[in-house]
């Protein structure tokens, strides 16, 4: 019998699968780019334990391993910014990157009370803008991420998670 991928609030121990997870999952993104310095790339183990302590963070688990991971915070403007979405690439393409972004939204929606969803992704990350448009993102901009990289930048009302995720 095969074990099934559960989800759950990350936790301080999970900081470094999460940290070597984001690192491997990140590598295509930085080679479709050709730029090896993107922020998940860069970003160090102690950024991500802040992270694990202040932002609403989720990971996708097989059995101990963790296997997916997002983050997301409520920004000034009442928008949740969600971001390092990122499953193993053994498992992409079974809805587990769904499953996150519903359980970051709803914990958004629900405990932080978001008012809408935003989040970025590179313009050439196709796979990415098929999944965040088929849980109802539309584009609502372009911006340069801190790598330089051009963002597109998705939202959509906090209200239609329940229904799209």
């Amino acid at each position: 019998m095969g074990m099934s991928v559960t989800i759950s609030v990350a936790t301080e121990q999970d900081a470094e699968q999460i940290f070597r997870l984001q690192y491997l999952c990140f590598q295509s993104e930085a080679a479709l780019y050709g730029n090896y310095r993107i922020d998940p790339l860069v970003q160090s183990l102690d950024s991500v334990r802040q992270e694990l302590a202040g932002d609403c963070v989720f990971v996708a688990r097989l059995g101990e391993e963790v296997v997916g991971s997002v983050r997301g915070s409520v920004t000034e403007d009442g928008a949740a910014a969600i971001g390092k979405l990122c499953v193993h690439p053994r498992l992409q393409g079974h809805g587990i990157g769904a499953r996150l972004l519903r359980a970051a939204e709803e914990a958004l929606a629900e405990q932080r009370g978001a008012k809408k969803f935003r989040l970025f992704t590179g313009h050439r990350s196709e796979g990415n803008l098929r999944l965040y448009r088929r849980v109802g993102y539309e584009t609502v901009g372009t911006s340069k991420g801190a790598d330089g990289v051009p963002m597109i930048v998705l939202e959509k009302p906090a209200s239609t998670y329940a229904t799209t995720a």
